[in-house]
């Protein structure tokens, strides 16, 4: 399974970008498409999360300014992020709980990772 993170940036603050992560490969069914992100010196954090049902998360900073969505079909999860600050300055990952073609065990997939900078 690979997951192809795109959309990250720079923009100023107040901007908006659009990240996608697209899965490939045997994959039975996704449970759960997450976006993560770190920033420079700091721990890797949740940033918001999407399940099968469609139900969503959120870190308290992003609360409504960030969107998390999903294309079942195209096995694809976006994060739209609305009125960007500096300290959403981060490389932002995604990440996926796969089940595979012929194997009941679900399994953590990461994407390559994709910059978002924001400049005040």
């Amino acid at each position: 399974v690979q997951l192809q993170a795109s959309g990250g940036g720079s923009v100023q603050a107040g901007g908006s970008l659009r990240l996608s992560c697209a899965a490939s490969g045997s994959i039975f069914s996704i449970d759960g498409m997450d976006w993560y992100r770190q920033a420079p010196g700091k721990q890797r954090e949740s940033v918001a999360f999407m399940r099968i049902g469609g139900s969503t998360n959120y870190a308290d900073s992003v609360k409504g300014r960030f969107t998390i969505s999903r294309d079942n079909a195209k096995n694809t999860v976006y994060l739209q992020m609305n009125s960007l600050k500096p300290e959403d300055t981060a490389v932002y990952y995604c990440n996926a709980i796969v089940q595979l073609i012929g194997d009941r065990s679900r399994r953590s997939y990461w994407g390559q990772g994709t910059l978002v900078t924001v400049s005040s």
